[in-house]
C-alpha cells in the first residue's frame, strides 16, 4: 500500500506582508516551517504504516528549494522519501494551479492507494488544494476527516466533523483525503530518526521533469485575481438605552429599526 502525504512548508511568523504588484504573500527572507495540520496527516500516514508492513509513505510538496527541511523533517517523523516540485515556472500559483503541477506529480509517482492533505494551511486558509487534486485525478475525496480508517482491502471508512454535525463516509481507493487536528496527537522525531532522514531518498523534480501544460502554470495559469488586501475599519457600536415599561421599550426598538430599515 503507498500512502503519499502532500505537505506544505508556511512561514513562521504571523508577521507576513503582501507584495504590493501581485497581492500574494511575500514569503521573501522568512523562515518556514511545516504547516501543523500537514503533521496530522503524516501521523495518520504512519499509524497506518505501523499497523500492517505492507505500507510506504511519501511525502510531496511544491516550492523553493529550502521547502526540502519539511520533508526531511516529515521523513525523520517515519516517512519513507520526499518528493519536491521546484520550478520558477510554479511560482505565483493559486490553488487551482498549485494543484494541477501536484496531480501531474502524483501521477508520475504513481500507484497511490491513498493521497492525504492537512485540513487546510495556515497562511491562506482556502482548504482548498485537496479537493482540487481529487478532481484532477478524478478519485472519491473525504474532508475533514477527524477519524479513519481501513475498512475493506480497498476502501476507507471515515467520520467527518463539521460545525454541527458528523458524519460517516466509506470511499472506495484510491481516495484523497484531508484530515482535521482532532485526528491525533503528531509524534516527534527522535534524535536518531532525524540522522536516519537523511539517508532516504528526496527527489526534486523541475519543470520538464513533469508532463504540464505551461499555460495552467504559476500566475499566469491562476485564475484567481486579488485586487485589494485591506484590513477592515473597525466596527463602530453605539449602545442605546430604552427606558420605561418593558411595553414602551419594545416600541421603542421597534421605531429604532424601522428607522434603520431593518424591519
Amino acid at each position: 500500500m503507498k500512502i503519499v502525504v502532500c505537505i506544505k512548508q508556511v512561514p513562521e511568523t504571523n508577521d507576513v506582508t503582501i507584495d504590493p504588484v501581485t497581492h500574494n504573500l511575500d514569503r521573501r527572507g522568512l523562515a518556514g516551517v511545516m504547516n501543523p495540520f500537514d503533521k496530522n496527516a503524516i501521523e495518520l500516514a504512519l499509524d497506518l504504516k505501523d499497523s500492517r508492513d505492507d505500507v510506504q509513505v511519501a511525502l510531496l510538496t511544491m516550492g523553493p528549494d529550502d521547502y526540502a527541511e519539511s520533508l526531511r523533517e516529515g521523513m525523520a517523523m517515519g516517512a519513507d522519501e520526499g518528493y519536491l516540485l521546484s520550478d520558477r515556472a510554479f511560482a505565483g500559483a493559486d490553488t487551482l494551479a498549485t494543484g494541477y503541477v501536484i496531480a501531474q506529480a502524483l501521477k508520475k509517482i504513481g500507484d497511490a492507494d491513498l493521497i492525504l492533505f492537512g485540513r487546510q494551511a495556515v497562511d491562506a486558509d482556502t482548504g482548498q488544494v485537496g479537493p482540487i487534486v481529487a478532481e484532477f485525478l478524478q478519485q472519491p475525496q473525504i474532508t475533514y476527516a477527524a477519524s479513519l480508517r481501513l475498512s475493506g482491502d480497498n476502501e476507507v471508512t471515515a467520520e467527518r466533523l463539521l460545525e454541527d454535525t458528523k458524519q460517516t463516509l466509506v470511499a472506495q481507493l484510491p481516495a484523497v483525503v484531508s484530515v482535521r487536528s482532532e485526528l491525533n496527537t503528531p509524534r516527534y522525531p527522535t534524535p536518531r530518526n532525524i540522522q536516519l532522514s537523511f539517508d532516504k531518498p528526496l527527489t526534486t523534480w523541475h519543470h520538464d521533469d513533469l508532463d504540464l501544460d505551461d499555460t495552467r502554470l504559476g500566475q499566469a495559469g491562476s485564475p484567481t485575481i486579488v485586487t485589494k488586501v485591506y484590513a477592515p475599519e473597525p466596527v463602530k457600536r453605539e449602545l442605546t438605552k430604552l427606558d420605561g415599561t418593558p411595553a414602551e421599550a419594545a416600541s421603542q426598538l421597534i421605531t429604532a429599526l424601522k428607522g434603520r430599515q431593518l424591519i
